[in-house]
């Protein structure tokens, strides 16, 4: 059992949601679902609660109600090897969703990830402080991140 779970609150979505995440990230699963009965604040038979792996991660999905909604100061960081898989998980994700800087998009249930090359971390530590500041300024004009751009800049003299 993982010490810490992340527990994500729907308005009604949170089946939707849960199936949505586990059809893109490989190594995911549904772990158990529970529906309110009858009486209780949510139509009888929707979810109450799921709980699901995401690449072994477990999470918990509620619907609550529209009392909360989702905001870019809490995410998910993605972190991709090539450029193939920043753009699958992106344009899975982004599908209903909406871009942002910088790596960040928020998907249709208004969750927000971070679609992060491994690339960057490592081009953005160089001890050059040159190479890492024409690193910088090439993410922050882009959106979802493009590996040979961020290596060009890095390569400029």
């Amino acid at each position: 059992m993982q010490k810490i779970t992340p527990f994500l609150w729907f308005d009604h979505q949170a089946e939707e949601a849960m199936n949505f995440y586990i059809s893109i990230f490989k190594n995911s699963k549904v772990l158990n679902v529970n529906r309110y009965a009858e009486g209780a604040p949510q139509p009888a038979g929707m979810v109450m609660t799921a709980s699901f792996q995401i690449n072994g991660q477990e999470f918990i999905a509620l619907n609550g109600g529209p009392v909360f909604k989702f905001n870019p100061a809490i995410s998910f960081v993605v972190s991709c090897e090539t450029q193939a898989e920043v753009d699958e998980y992106w344009a899975k994700l982004c599908a209903g969703g909406q871009e942002s800087q910088c790596a960040w998009l928020t998907d249709k249930f208004g969750v927000s990830w971070q679609i992060v090359p491994t690339a960057l971390g490592k081009l953005l530590s160089d001890p050059d402080p040159q190479k890492a500041g024409r690193v910088m300024q090439a993410m922050l004009q882009m959106k979802k991140i493009d590996i040979a751009g961020l290596q060009r800049a890095y390569d400029e003299e």
